[in-house]
C-alpha cells in the first residue's frame, strides 16, 4: 500500500424514475456540488466501488445488480489541489460513470469531512449546480440512458 489514491475512480448518478438527483456539497468547498465520486481500492472491480462509495457518501446499501454501468468512461486532469493525494507526476484520472435508480428521494447521511450537505434537485436544474463538467454531461444524458 503507497497510501496514493489511484486515478481510476467511479461517478454515480443517484435519481429518481422521475429525474429528481441527488447531489452533495462538498465539505472543504462550499457551493461544490457533486454526485457520488471515489477512488477505486487495490482490487476492487469498479462496481464494487460504486457500492462502496455509495454506501459511504449517502449511507445508502445497494448490491451491484442495482447499479446501471454506463460503459462510459471520462479522462480528466485532476485539480491541482488534489493532485498530492497521487503517487507524483499523475496528472490525470480516469472515471467510469455508472447510475442507481432509486424510488423515491431518500434521506441520505453525508459523510463527515467529506460532504456538508445534500439535496434532490430535478435532473435539469442539478445539471446547472455541478462543478464537474463530467458530471454535468452524466445528468445531461440521464433521460436518454432511462429511454
Amino acid at each position: 500500500m503507497t497510501g496514493y489514491k489511484r486515478p481510476v475512480s467511479v461517478l454515480v448518478v443517484i435519481h429518481t424514475a422521475d429525474l429528481r438527483v441527488l447531489l452533495l456539497e462538498r465539505a472543504a468547498h462550499a457551493g461544490y456540488w457533486q454526485s457520488v465520486t471515489g477512488s477505486q481500492e487495490a482490487d476492487e472491480v469498479l462496481t464494487a466501488t460504486a457500492v462502496r462509495e455509495v454506501a459511504e457518501e449517502t449511507g445508502i446499501r445497494v448490491s451491484h445488480s442495482n447499479l446501471r454501468d454506463w460503459q462510459l468512461t471520462n479522462r480528466y486532469e485532476i485539480f491541482a489541489e488534489w493532485r498530492h493525494r497521487y503517487e507524483p507526476g499523475v496528472l490525470y484520472n480516469t472515471e467510469h460513470v455508472f447510475s442507481l435508480q432509486v424510488p423515491t428521494p431518500l434521506s441520505v447521511t453525508v459523510a463527515p469531512g467529506e460532504h456538508r450537505a445534500y439535496c434532490w434537485l430535478p435532473w435539469h436544474e442539478a445539471t446547472d449546480m455541478c462543478f464537474s463538467w463530467s458530471n454535468r454531461d452524466a445528468i445531461l444524458m440521464l433521460p436518454d440512458r432511462l429511454s
